[in-house]
């Protein structure tokens, strides 16, 4: 049993904790990274990139059949083999996570398979014990620092608890033997949204339920009204304003029993799986001895703006911190700590340039403020749209549903929020989220060359459409 000394011990892989681990480690700091599972966490492992390979088969498979037509292509079999598509996610995951070990490799971090326990802290010198799945002590660390990065796990609420048969977390849907008849998904957050397209594409009747007004109810009104339409044209069956009461197991599969909030309806929905995706809670449980544990809210470590906890010298960041739940604020949070804890800048998180994305297709992409909120605030402010219907690049390869939104404060041109559905306008968002960081105005942007043809001259046609610039 080992026991090592460092300037930082992180715990958790996932997108903040193996950034920290190895921007610690270019700082010239001595780093162990304490991972459970595969090194990439829940994201690389179980989330973001596996659901990715999902959606781009998906997409594949909807241009080859469903759009054949428009390709000139002749399709006498509409025929796949699941089994495959659900591979190559899982192939595309491992490969990734073994990346990261080259990269602890590389920068000289030390990675150690376990379960951190936080046992004691002092000024400087924190001890974690890491045991293995059976429990038994392998390492004792010492830290001058100790950085929390666990992550989160799906919430679970009173008649709704997944069992991993029927009742499935995003984690059990994305390695299901077969596609379901009948998939009921409850909560249109990005989750439920990502899966109601993948499994909606390759066959499944989908019933969509969310309790508030409308699905992706964080995303610009436009946005989401607009996603409804074309969800409701592919078949997907959308619950709005509709609470979901209990889930029952039987021997052909689940019955849902939902409420309709606006007319206090109650009925009864069958379907061979349940997906529940109604949010997330920390991972915060077993990891910190009683006189170590740091504030607790709502299931979340509370910290300050340099993501310290009330203990010092214990930080946190990414999910287990709470919302945004986003790989790349977690990213963003756990550079910025390790920048704190050892000095090197001063430099704090600004929420208000957080890209959103959502990746079903077509995709959805937004940054700052929506219209609502300009309202809200009492903002006065100009919209600027394009649709990609008259946008070149977007016919040239069938995807004209969507557009592009910007709105700027009315009197000096600052861009103020983004929202866009399309094709790809996830990777088109950086441009945005980048020009609201430098205050860029509507001017600017409509001013900048953007290559002809591309999806990105949406863009520049939204912000000339601002304020009655447009053609």
């Amino acid at each position: 049993m080992a026991n090592q000394r460092f300037d930082l011990v992180v715990v958790g892989s996932g997108p903040g904790g193996y950034e920290a681990a190895v921007h610690a480690a270019q700082l010239g700091k001595t780093v162990a990274c304490v991972e459970k599972a595969e090194l990439g966490g829940i994201c690389l492992n179980w989330g973001c990139i596996p659901t990715k390979t999902l959606i781009h088969d998906a997409h594949l498979f909807h241009q080859v059949f469903s759009e054949a037509a428009a390709w000139g292509l002749v399709t006498d079999k509409t025929r796949f083999q699941w089994e495959k598509v659900v591979e190559r996610s899982r192939k595309v995951a491992a490969k990734l996570s073994g990346q990261i070990g080259f990269l602890f490799k590389k920068d000289k971090v030390t990675s150690i398979k376990g379960t951190a326990f936080v046992s004691n802290s002092a000024a400087g010198a924190h001890t974690i014990e890491v045991k293995n799945d059976k429990g038994e002590l392998t390492d004792t660390l010492t830290a001058g620092n100790v950085l929390v990065c666990t992550g989160a796990r799906n919430r679970e609420l009173p008649g709704l608890k997944p069992d991993g048969k029927n009742i499935l977390t995003s984690r059990e849907a994305m390695v299901l033997k077969e596609i379901p008849k009948k998939l009921v998904i409850i909560g249109a957050g990005a989750i439920g949204v990502e899966f109601a397209y993948i499994y909606g594409e390759f066959g499944s009747e989908i019933t969509l339920i969310e309790m508030m007004e409308r699905i992706l109810p964080i995303e610009d009104e436009e946005v989401s009204s607009t996603l409804e339409t074309i969800f409701k044209k592919r078949g997907i069956t959308l619950r709005t304003k509709t609470k979901t009461d209990k889930l029952e197991a039987t021997d052909k599969g689940v019955k849902v029993t939902v409420t309709g909030l606006a007319d206090n309806k109650t009925e009864t929905i069958e379907a061979d799986k349940v997906l529940v995706a109604i949010g997330v809670t920390g991972n915060v449980e077993g990891l910190f001895a009683a006189g170590s544990t740091p504030e607790i809210v709502k299931g979340h470590l509370k910290v300050g703006k340099d993501f310290q906890t009330n203990i010092p010298g214990i930080y946190a960041a990414g999910d287990v911190i709470g919302a945004p739940w986003l790989a790349h604020v977690a990213t963003m949070e756990a550079k910025i700590a390790v920048e704190r804890m050892f000095g090197a800048s001063k430099r704090e998180m600004d929420y208000t340039l957080v890209p959103g994305c959502t990746y079903c297709m077509p995709q959805v992409a937004s940054v700052g403020l929506t219209e609502k909120q300009c309202k809200e605030q009492g903002l006065d402010y100009e919209v600027g749209k394009w649709m990609f219907a008259a946008n070149g690049k977007a016919l040239a390869i069938n995807a004209t549903d969507g557009f592009v939104k910007l709105i700027f404060e009315k009197k000096y041109g600052e861009l103020l929020g983004a929202h866009m559905l399309g094709a790809e306008v996830t990777d088109m968002l950086a441009e945005l989220v980048l020009a609201k960081r430098l205050e860029a105005t509507k001017e600017e942007i409509m001013n900048t060359i953007h290559a002809h043809p591309t999806l990105s001259e949406a863009v520049m046609e939204a912000a000339g459409q601002a304020g009655g610039h447009g053609k």
